[in-house]
């Protein structure tokens, strides 16, 4: 398995990687500009054929000043044959320590399903998150979310 940074060239099989396994999907724009305001920041991860199997989608969060810089993952995905391996904790691990090096982030932030087991066992107990607070409705189908954060000094 083979983690790298992704490339615009990436960003078709991440949108396809995303739609195969979650409910929320973006469009290719929204690839787009993550792949060219934060370059270094978005991970894929390739199979021995070069197919890529998971990604994370991330950035640096720009709407508040009064904040120490941080990060956020704004998605992440292994296909499912590929799952329970590691690589959603090693695409994880790379964009967070890319935000540090590159931004220097202070912390970094997400958002998970309430119903999501698999994912916020990966968060909690693997990566170390916690949950800072309920976003009510914040899925399109009105399903709350945890916004959890981790901090990264």
């Amino acid at each position: 398995m083979n983690i790298r940074q992704a490339t615009t060239d990436d960003l078709l099989a991440m949108q396809n990687c995303n739609i195969m396994n979650l409910p929320e999907n973006y469009q290719m724009k929204y690839y787009f500009y993550h792949a060219l305001s934060w370059p270094q920041l978005s991970f894929v991860a390739e199979d021995h054929k070069g197919r890529i199997v998971g990604y994370v989608l991330a950035k640096m969060e720009e709407d508040r000043e009064d904040e120490p810089p941080h990060g956020h993952i704004t998605s992440l995905s292994v296909m499912r044959t590929y799952r329970r391996l590691g690589i959603a904790e090693k695409l994880m691990t790379q964009a967070q320590k890319s935000m540090v090096e590159v931004f220097n982030a202070q912390y970094v932030s997400l958002h998970v399903r309430k119903s999501n087991r698999a994912a916020l066992q990966l968060y909690k107990e693997t990566l170390k998150f916690r949950i800072h607070e309920i976003e009510k409705k914040y899925y399109a189908d009105g399903e709350d979310a945890y916004a959890m954060r981790k901090d990264l000094r």
